[in-house]
């Protein structure tokens, strides 16, 4: 299953089902383990995206993502919060809502006022549940001009970031390649994203700067974050080409990206968002190591 498959399948259903959570729901919480790696040393947290590892149960991979030193496994709908709560996880990105997918999203007028409504919803349970962020799609261009999407997207986001504000939920819109992954999309480059963010001019609106993606489109990704970390409130990752592994077949120097974010005081949440080609736990555990500075 690709991510689109899965945020779609999420969000016809409005939560990314689980085989284990009905009996899960019904145990007892447990006592978290003791992490593999401290993880108290790190400037920031790590997170594992869900939809990557649907080979094991959400449960399993709780466990397992706890027992590492993560802190989060992240996209996931209402249903399935409690369940990295049981491990001392939380969920540091909720899925997104039903009207706002990647191809349809706030880039376009006539979606704004279902999109609001779902966030209006959704954004009060995100609150209660601890979560910190809610991601958002721009929409894929479908003709319209790139300004014209800025100024709807920014005129939509306006609509509903007082309530963000309000709850302390940051509204994180998502940064992807549009060359060969997502064709068509429109936020696709990290000065459209940053100047949205700019025009939108709220504390609780922010970015998701998805490192694969953006080497694809751009490159110079640690100099790229380093001048805009205030604009960028979560990031993703994923080795280029491929989308798998943090490893030497692929062309980013994640140590030196983390190292960067560190840096930078960057203190919330870097996702894992690869998808594993060999054991899933051990590249995992891997991946976590890369990233711990």
């Amino acid at each position: 299953m690709n991510r689109r498959t899965f945020i779609a399948a999420a969000a016809a259903s409005g939560i990314a089902t689980v085989s284990s959570s009905h009996a899960a729901a019904h145990t007892k919480p447990q006592t978290p383990a003791q992490p593999e790696t401290d993880a108290k040393a790190a400037k920031f947290r790590q997170s594992v995206c869900r939809w990557c590892f649907g080979g094991m149960s959400l449960e399993d991979l709780c466990k397992l993502a706890s027992e590492i030193g993560y802190s989060s496994v992240e996209l996931l709908g209402p249903d399935e919060w409690e369940v990295p709560k049981r491990h001392g996880m939380t969920c540091a990105v909720a899925t997104n809502v039903k009207s706002n997918s990647i191809g349809k999203g706030f880039n376009r007028l006539e979606h704004h006022d279902a999109m609001i409504a779902e966030l209006e919803e959704r954004l009060p349970l995100v609150a209660a549940a601890g979560i910190p962020n809610q991601i958002v799609f721009s929409g894929n261009r479908a003709g319209l001009d790139d300004r014209e999407g800025l100024r709807n997207c920014a005129q939509g986001l306006g609509r509903i970031t007082p309530l963000a504000e309000k709850l302390g939920v940051t509204l994180v819109m998502e940064l992807l390649n549009s060359k060969v992954d997502h064709k068509d999309y429109m936020c696709d480059r990290s000065s459209w994203g940053i100047e949205l963010v700019q025009q939108v001019a709220s504390p609780r609106f922010r970015l998701l700067y998805d490192i694969y993606h953006m080497q694809i489109m751009e490159g110079d990704v640690i100099r790229t974050i380093s001048a805009n970390m205030n604009a960028i409130a979560h990031f993703h990752t994923a080795g280029v080409p491929g989308r798998n592994e943090l490893d030497d077949r692929q062309e980013l120097n994640y140590r030196g990206i983390a190292a960067a974010l560190a840096k930078g005081g960057f203190t919330g949440y870097l996702g894992q968002e690869f998808m594993p080609t060999g054991d899933a736990a051990e590249s995992l555990r891997k991946a976590f190591k890369i990233c711990h500075v």
